[in-house]
């Protein structure tokens, strides 16, 4: 098992970063890790993401089938790359309100046979959500700030 675990202060409502995070459609024009994204958010309904390792420009698609969803809260689903055990992702977008934003906590656990064999791709994976994190952050406080007027 490996656990990558990346967070992020954002100075917006959590309503405001959940409408961003859910609102697949538009990953394309802000989200440099998960660069396109279809589906709905609602548990038991598969998701299909398309992804670009940091670096190496790498591109793959996965259809994880959502777990979670908690309104303004929390987002969880699993992915699996052929049969269960062989390499399964547990993420996770957790919102908290925090100090009048939100703090955003991003999780992806790892278990499966091929976990000790992706080093490479787990740490290029971290670096991904550092990166769409840090993009979170900047639409989700450019929209509130044209939204308040500036």
């Amino acid at each position: 098992m490996r656990r990558i675990t990346c967070d992020i202060h954002i100075h917006a409502r959590p309503e405001q970063v959940w409408d961003v995070l859910t609102d697949f459609a538009r990953f394309h024009e802000w989200n440099p890790f998960l660069v396109e994204a279809e589906g709905r958010p609602e548990p038991g309904t598969r998701l299909r993401l398309r992804f670009r390792l940091p670096d190496s420009g790498k591109e793959m698609v996965f259809t994880p089938t959502v777990l979670t969803r908690e309104e303004h809260r929390v987002l969880r689903w699993r992915g699996r790359f052929g049969v269960k055990g062989i390499f399964d992702g547990l993420h996770s977008f957790e919102l908290t309100p925090v100090d009048g934003g939100t703090h955003v906590e991003q999780m992806e656990t790892f278990t499966g046979v091929l976990v000790p064999f992706t080093g490479s791709v787990i740490t290029q994976t971290d670096a991904g959500f550092r990166r769409l994190n840090e993009a979170l952050k900047e639409r989700v406080e450019s929209l509130a700030a044209a939204k308040d007027g500036g």
